[in-house]
């Protein structure tokens, strides 16, 4: 990621923040809806699961510019979602979800650049939690 889509990535999250538990529902009702199965790893009761996304998507976000003081604690996110039975092919399932999210909740503020600024950080932090948590042969599932 370069600067200027770090920057991107922080000033576009500043307009999703106040609505976040809004974006959170949006967000795992599309995750659910493409991949249904994803479903049973997660509780009945959503309302914890959702506080808990955005308050991990705003470290990571604010954490942008100096990632390694995110990256142990991704490390050990990542580690702790195996135990939940999540695949590295789902990484992309989120990601796209998550994308779809950011697009609905910003509205006409989204554009290319802005989406390839959420590409690159997601990229670059989901790439990393996959490689922290599977083997090779596992990560190529």
């Amino acid at each position: 990621m370069n600067p200027t889509q770090i920057k991107l990535v922080q000033e576009s999250f500043t307009k999703v923040a106040p609505i976040s538990e809004q974006a959170a529902v949006l967000f795992y009702d599309r995750l659910f809806e493409v991949a249904p199965p994803v479903r049973a790893m997660f509780p009945n009761d959503m309302t914890e699961q959702r506080k808990k996304l955005m308050a991990t998507l705003a470290v990571v976000v604010n954490g942008l510019t100096n990632l390694e003081t995110v990256l142990p604690a991704a490390s050990a996110l990542a580690k702790k979602h195996v135990g939940y039975g999540v695949k590295a092919a789902h990484y992309p399932i989120v990601g796209a979800a998550l994308l779809w999210t950011l697009e609905k909740g910003l509205g006409e503020a989204w554009n290319p650049e802005l989406a390839a600024a959420w590409t690159a950080a997601y990229g670059t932090l989901s790439g990393y939690m996959i490689s922290e948590a599977y083997d090779n042969a596992q990560a190529a599932e």
